[in-house]
């Protein structure tokens, strides 16, 4: 069984369209103010933060900083995970 995690905050779902019917607590529009993203990437061991190169073992841990080199500003934004 496959499953299905959101490229923002790393929730997973068993489902695309479970996954994608929450909204995420760190939407690029805010707070909650939007739909879980499709992470696209495979399933891996190690993330990695597409933006620095941080890396961990999970899409939720990832997401969870602040990203030294985000588009927004130092710090200013959360970790990408890379594809």
């Amino acid at each position: 069984m496959a499953n299905y995690y959101c490229e923002n905050c790393g929730t997973k779902n068993s489902s695309v369209a479970g996954l994608t019917s929450g909204n995420c607590k760190n939407h690029p529009n805010g707070t909650f103010k939007g739909k879980h993203q499709l992470y696209e990437g495979n399933e891996k061991s190690q993330y990695t933060c597409k933006l620095c190169g941080t890396k961990n073992s999970s899409i939720a841990g990832l997401t969870s900083g602040n990203c030294k080199n985000h588009p927004n500003g130092t710090f200013k934004g959360k970790h990408q995970p890379a594809k």
